[in-house]
């Protein structure tokens, strides 16, 4: 195991936005956290990160274990001036000196080149496309060169070829053996991407497979509202109930406060 919680709650300002959530990652692992707005997503990463602490439970790091952690692309200043390589090399936390060493040069270049944006590496941030600017994020957390890489909705703002072509190059860093979980609205795309899915509404509402977890029952205890299920390709695909399959279930209800 790489990280763990076990029977962890979180509260802000008494409201609990975790309750008694269990969830063990291990080496290899590649797990997607679903569940609607304000379901506390954000906060489990949080957790597991070790920014913020459990009022309740425990919170568990195997030792020595490095942790990548990409945010929400939403949450990012576009105007602030800085290229690319500039933003990847942010990630040197141990260093004093303003300047990027040759060695570190190279490491930034060949993180670069592995997510197909090396050609990039002089251009301003606020130049690119959602799904590079994506890369670059999630460069700056290889840089690390973590264990275990924590995104918070990295396909959300980008359309549906690019939320596929994100999650196919998670897949691919997972089979290199890193270990992945995010969190997103995208059922559908975990459900054609990712081997695990945990259904989150303040506490787990399930765990496992997407055939044994995209069910309308679970989905419903999730979401609060009756989703359609349907099986397309040996794959399991949700629509919400207006017939539209492009779009993923965002911003229905939470199941409890």
């Amino acid at each position: 195991m790489l990280v763990g919680l076990d029977r962890v709650t979180f509260a802000y300002d008494g409201a609990p936005v975790l309750e008694g959530v269990c969830i063990d990652v291990a080496r290899g692992d590649f797990v997607g956290v679903v569940g609607p707005s304000g379901s506390g997503k954000t906060t489990l990463l949080r957790v597991l990160v070790g920014a913020v602490r459990p009022s309740a439970g425990e919170a568990r790091r195997s030792a020595g274990v490095r942790i990548g952690y990409v945010p929400q692309v939403e949450t990012v200043n576009w105007n602030f001036p800085v290229t690319v390589r500039d933003v990847v090399l942010m990630a040197r936390t141990h260093r004093w000196v303003p300047w990027a060493s040759s060695e570190e040069r190279a490491e930034v270049a060949a993180v670069l080149e592995r997510l197909g944006i090396g050609e990039l590496r002089d251009r301003h941030i606020r130049a690119l496309s959602g799904g590079q600017q994506q890369r670059v994020f999630i460069a700056r957390a290889l840089l690390g060169r973590p264990d275990l890489l924590l995104l918070d909705e990295p396909t959300a703002g980008v359309d549906v070829r690019t939320r596929h072509d994100v999650l196919h190059l998670l897949s691919e860093l997972n089979r290199d053996g890193l270990a992945i979980v995010l969190t997103t609205h995208d059922l559908n795309g975990v459900a054609a991407h990712l081997p695990r899915i945990v259904c989150l509404n303040v506490e787990v509402i399930a765990s496992g497979t997407p055939a044994d977890v995209l069910t309308p029952s679970v989905l419903e205890r999730t979401y609060g509202a009756r989703l359609e299920v349907l099986e397309h390709g040996g794959m399991r695909v949700v629509v919400e109930p207006n017939g539209d399959d492009d779009s993923p279930v965002i911003e229905l209800p939470r199941r409890r406060a």
